[in-house]
Parts: structure tokens; C-alpha cells; sequence
């Protein structure tokens, strides 16, 4: 089993690439972000020719959620249960294999735009949040992967500048406390499980030739619960669609599972 990760940054924009990408790489699971469009208008359609289900939480203009999975999922659930949000940044759903159920969150996770600010207090209590929900879905699923754009670069070697960038948004040590408080619940990031080239990014800014230069970070992520590590036999970042006419400036990450 393959599940991936993408920010797509539009779905409106990308679906020709999303499609192209899912041709190429027939996953099983592929998470999106920043869908930008509202439930209305999402293009149940075009997955269902491609041989995919498809559920979705959408916003007009910003954030926005997806999953797009082989069988159909169950049990969805938008948004965290108990915490009061305007904002369409998680959508969760089962899948059932035959290894047994396995559950799926999907999180666009808030950017926070700098310590100090309302919108980084958000994502604190976004974050709080976050794990006590994601704490009680462990306890009823315990084959659980969550996956999305963190907007967390978890350590050093995942900042291309990690010297001049400490401290800013994405670095902070209130943002990396929290990415460590995911694993303890138990969960392991599936692209640390395997040795991994140095600089090894999933987003790449479209100023100043971020990608030509790989002046990037890892933001996008893929963590498992304990019976998913167990399986866990590789997980990529796919650079290829960086490389589109008008990309996306995430790229895919993948994780393959004997699940």
C-alpha cells in the first residue's frame, strides 16, 4: 500500500497535474492541502474516471482538505471534534484493508504567520487541539496515519538555512514542541524511518529560484502509530512535479506500506 501527502496550492489550478501524477503513480491513498474551492465545486467527477473515491472539506479561496482513496472511506469527519473553527483544515476517514481498518487524518496545518501574533496564538491552541482529539482516535484506531502540511519543519537538517531562519515561523521551539508532542503519542515520522539524502525538502518558495537553488524545507509529513511503523518500508519525496508549467510548491510525499 502507497499513501501520499500534497499540498497542491489550488485544486482548480492543478487537477490536470493531480491526475497526470495519479496515472503515474497509482497510490492508494493520496492526502491534499490547500484545495482553495468550496465542496461544490470539488471534481468528484474527474477521480471517479481516474478509478478513485474522492471526500472533501472546502473553503472558498483558502485552505481546504481532501481525501482520495482506491476504496471508499468511512466514517468521515470534518474539521477537530470540540474545537470551534471557521477554518476547513482536517478531514479524517477509514479505509478498510486487509490488514484491517485503517484510519487516515488529513491536516492543513496553521501556517501561524509569526511568534507573537494572533495568528500564531491560533496555532498553538490549533495545535492543543489537535493532539488531545488525535490522542483519543489513537485509543480507537490504533492503525492511524497522520498526514498533511504541518507547516513544521521538525529539526535543523530540514531548513536549508536553519542558522539565519531560527526562531522565525516554522522554527520555533513552541512549533518543534509540538511536532515532538505528535510523537509521543506514539506516532514516528515514516520519512526518518530510512536513511535520506542531506537537504531532502518538500516545499520550495517560488521567489528568488527556491527551487533551482533547493532553498526548501520539510513541511510535509507523514507519521505513523506503531503498527503502521512496523510495516513501513520506505517514504520518498517526489521532486518531479516541482518541475511542472505552474507547480504546486509542495511536492508529494509518499510512504509504502505492507499494509
Amino acid at each position: 500500500m502507497k499513501i501520499a501527502t500534497w499540498n497542491v496550492n489550488s485544486l482548480a489550478v492543478r487537477l490536470p497535474q493531480v491526475l497526470a501524477w495519479l496515472q503515474a503513480h497509482p497510490v492508494d491513498v493520496l492526502a491534499l492541502q490547500e484545495l482553495k474551492l468550496t465542496d461544490d465545486k470539488f471534481p468528484h467527477d474527474a477521480f471517479e474516471l481516474a478509478g478513485y473515491h474522492s471526500v472533501c472539506f472546502g473553503q472558498k479561496t483558502y485552505n481546504g482538505v481532501a481525501l482520495i482513496t482506491r476504496t471508499a472511506a468511512r466514517d468521515v469527519v470534518r474539521n477537530i471534534p470540540g474545537f470551534d473553527d471557521a477554518q476547513a483544515r482536517v478531514i479524517a476517514a477509514t479505509l478498510d484493508t486487509p490488514s484491517g481498518p485503517l484510519r487516515l487524518v488529513n491536516g492543513y496545518f496553521v501556517n501561524g504567520q509569526a511568534p507573537g501574533t494572533d495568528k500564531f496564538d491560533y496555532k498553538m491552541r490549533w495545535l492543543d487541539a489537535l493532539q488531545g482529539w488525535l490522542q483519543r482516535e489513537l485509543g480507537a484506531h490504533p492503525r492511524l496515519a497522520l498526514m498533511g502540511d504541518f507547516n513544521i519543519v521538525p529539526e535543523d537538517r530540514d531548513s536549508y538555512d536553519p542558522v539565519g531562519l531560527q526562531g522565525t515561523i516554522l522554527h520555533t521551539n513552541e512549533e518543534r514542541a509540538h511536532f515532538r508532542a505528535l510523537l509521543a503519542l506514539g506516532l514516528a515520522d515514516s520519512f526518518r524511518l530510512f536513511e535520506q539524502p542531506e537537504q531532502s525538502f518538500s516545499w520550495w518558495d517560488y521567489r528568488m529560484l527556491g527551487f533551482q537553488k533547493n532553498r526548501g524545507l520539510r513541511i510535509d509529513h507523514i507519521l505513523l502509530s506503531e503498527p503502521l511503523t512496523a510495516v513501513a518500508r520506505a517514504c520518498t519525496v517526489d521532486r518531479a512535479p516541482r518541475k511542472n508549467r505552474q507547480p504546486s510548491d509542495h511536492a508529494p510525499v509518499v510512504a509504502t506500506l505492507d499494509a
